[in-house]
């Protein structure tokens, strides 16, 4: 690790202050004639029916209850702050929007070694259109993304211990007292990272995508740990020592902070489908020996998964806004989440004014997402270099599965968690143009001038787009010039 590790620290928080300026900068703003904005409209109130509940929902007339607790348990933490108004709605997500700005400047620092790379990750996380939208609306999907990012940053951490672990084994000359490799003890950092990865399934049920990627990320980090170690059969060693262990952390105790989520529920009398026994389900059905809190769980999480496999697109009708995976990378369908017009009066300068807030990734970070992802493969392929492995397995989690039902109604906010893995790959690209310092300072001038342009492009990108990501009132020539695609109308 770098050795300024309090200039990492303090270039870290003066980040995340500003992100969090910019995150929370007229959060209030804008709505839809006082009440929430897109689908906020499902989240803030049954938020809402959280607070007031202590935990749970219980509007079994209103059974579109298609997400797990934790994001909205959240959201009513900030309504109980700030009250049932735009701020309130918006508070817990600015929070979380704001938090996956410290992750990543830590994450980047931690993977590169750099804290120059690691301050950049966070300036280009906090220029990101996808990020910033998704933590100024009350919806859930920014509330995943952070679990989902702390859930890596405890790999990496877990990953460093690993290898320090072995290198007082190999330094003791142990390492070939058995075939296998030693047993490293309990590793906190990985029972943290499956905790975190339980917070993210507990947030969203595409949680469970991460878990099955990073779990396959930890078992390949332990058989690179126990090969460079000189471990006589690091493969095996990886099956009989480290299996086991990960099981219980990546599948026991994610399942136990996912069951967290629902104590409120399982504690409540008026929970939705919470007395589903002997009402909606007999008594003494198929699952009749379990106990009746979890049955009824069971029955709710039915429902949840037949709403979702039945969200099919409509032949001949789909969703104005709808997308499908292979448009993500670039952005090419964005999402339009407010738009309003209106007359001079109200302060933009013309005779003819329009607020909007669309969800875009900015074009100069994501318009280069096919090179960037491109160059991991091949830095993955040829120089089997795992930092670029370990960031594209997090944005194959967040983007692969969804090509299995292409029927299926998608949208471009489904890449919120994946945000912070493009900029960990742009990163990582940019670190290859930056050079090391054993290269001579003219490489590292020249290195430098072409990463502190391209930075700056990203920032005055996203200080063009600012107006339709917070909905300031600009002219309709103005909005005409933001959307710079037909696909973007």
């Amino acid at each position: 690790m770098p050795t300024d590790r309090v200039r990492g620290w303090v270039v870290a928080l003066v980040l995340t202050v500003i992100g969090g300026v910019v995150r929370f900068w007229d959060l209030g703003w804008p709505t839809d004639q006082g009440t929430p904005i897109f689908d906020e409209k499902h989240y803030v109130p049954q938020a809402w029916q959280v607070l007031r509940n202590g935990g749970y929902e219980d509007n079994p007339g209103y059974e579109l209850v298609v997400h797990p607790p934790l994001s909205k348990q959240l959201m009513a933490v900030g309504q109980w702050i700030f009250g049932y108004d735009p701020v309130g709605w918006r508070a817990a997500s600015a929070l979380a929007g704001t938090l996956c700005i410290l992750v990543i400047v830590r994450v980047a620092r931690r993977m590169t070694r750099s804290t120059l790379l690691g301050g950049l990750a966070g300036v280009l996380l906090i220029a990101d259109g996808v990020s910033h939208v998704s933590a100024r609306v009350g919806m859930i999907d920014v509330f995943p993304a952070l679990f989902v990012l702390l859930a890596f940053a405890a790999l990496l951490v877990d990953r460093d211990d690993v290898r320090a672990r072995l290198a007082v084994v190999v330094a003791e000359g142990r390492i070939a007292d058995t075939l296998y490799g030693p047993r490293l003890g309990v590793r906190w950092w990985r029972l943290a990272a499956g905790a975190c990865l339980g917070l993210s399934l507990a947030a969203k049920w595409s949680g469970l995508y991460y878990i099955v990627f990073f779990g396959a990320l930890l078992l390949g980090f332990d058989a690179a740990a126990r090969r460079a170690a000189g471990v006589a059969r690091p493969f095996l060693g990886t099956l009989v020592r480290d299996v086991a262990p990960a099981a219980w952390a990546f599948l026991a105790v994610p399942v136990l902070c996912y069951l967290a989520s629902w104590l409120p529920w399982i504690a409540s009398e008026t929970g939705t489908d919470r007395h589903a026994v002997g009402q909606q389900i007999p008594v003494g059905g198929p699952l009749g020996f379990l106990p009746d809190w979890l049955q009824g769980l069971a029955y709710y999480s039915t429902k949840v998964l037949e709403f979702h496999a039945t969200l099919d697109t409509p032949r001949g009708s789909p969703h104005p806004w709808e997308s499908k995976p292979w448009s993500w990378p670039m952005g090419l369908r964005p999402m339009l989440y407010y738009y309003e017009s209106g007359t001079g009066d109200l302060g933009c300068g013309s005779p003819s004014c329009v607020s909007a807030v669309m969800l875009i990734g900015t074009p100069a970070l994501w318009w280069i997402s096919l090179p960037v992802l491109g160059w991991s493969i091949w830095r993955v392929a040829t120089a089997f270099d795992w930092r670029h492995a370990a960031v594209l397995v997090g944005y194959g989690a967040g983007f692969l599965p969804w090509f299995t039902n292409l029927d299926r109604q998608m949208y471009f906010f489904y890449m919120t968690p994946v945000a912070p893995f493009l900029v960990l790959a742009v990163v990582l690209a940019l670190g290859e143009f930056l050079g090391r310092r054993e290269q001579g300072l003219e490489r590292r001038r020249t290195g430098t001038l072409v990463v502190g342009v391209y930075t700056g492009f990203v920032v005055a990108n996203f200080a063009w787009l600012w107006p339709i990501l917070v909905g300031t009132w600009i002219t309709a020539d103005r909005w005409n010039a933001e959307l710079w695609l037909p696909s973007w109308r």
